[in-house]
């Protein structure tokens, strides 16, 4: 008898901002490589694309 299978995780088409500069800033608390908040970096593996999409369009009008 065949093992059920377990769904496959859904595919993410948006992917991270992550630039490997992961230092926050203390002033204005978002990472310097990507601009993220460190809540958005941790739960980013488990947003569905059309939040990480908001995510990213927001990046561009925040400042460290």
């Amino acid at each position: 008898m065949a093992e059920p299978h377990s769904p496959a995780p859904p595919v993410r088409r948006v992917m991270s901002p992550c630039k490997g500069i992961c230092i926050m800033d203390a002033k204005s608390n978002l990472c310097v490589g990507c601009k993220r908040t460190i809540d958005e970096v941790a739960r980013w593996p488990m947003i569905e694309d059309a939040e990480r999409q908001r995510i990213i369009d927001s990046l561009k009008t925040r400042k460290l």
